[in-house]
């Protein structure tokens, strides 16, 4: 049993939604673009940049499905960083915690390896 092509569009939707307003965001938030800054990355100003761009341009493919399989791929990355630079750190408060802190960001995870395993190449 498949996953119908009106769930696929759904699951689009919404992973576009989140990528494009957070990449949107990260542009106009100072606060959010401060927090990228210092997660301690190399670059973090050219990171940010190409962070924002991967996140508007990929949400913008995906949304209008070009590309997908290949617009998810940036986005899978992003999300594993995610997880390890942001969320992997409160795993010392215990699993519980991590396991809430983390939460969305791995059914985002998700949501792209389904829309990763649907579309062919």
């Amino acid at each position: 049993m498949g996953i119908s092509l009106k769930t696929i569009k759904f699951i689009r939707y919404a992973v576009a939604y989140v990528f494009i307003t957070s990449g949107l965001m990260k542009l106009i938030s100072t606060e959010l673009a401060n927090g990228f800054l210092n997660l301690g990355l190399p670059y973090p100003h050219i990171m940010l940049h190409v962070i924002v761009a991967l996140e508007i341009v990929c949400g913008m493919l995906i949304l209008l499905n070009k590309a997908v399989k290949n617009a998810v791929i940036p986005l899978i990355a992003i999300m594993i960083a995610a997880l390890l630079l942001t969320k992997l750190p409160s795993l010392h408060t215990g699993i519980l915690q991590f396991a809430f802190n983390a939460r969305l960001d791995i059914v985002m995870l998700v949501l792209l390896i389904i829309l990763y395993n649907r579309y062919p190449k």
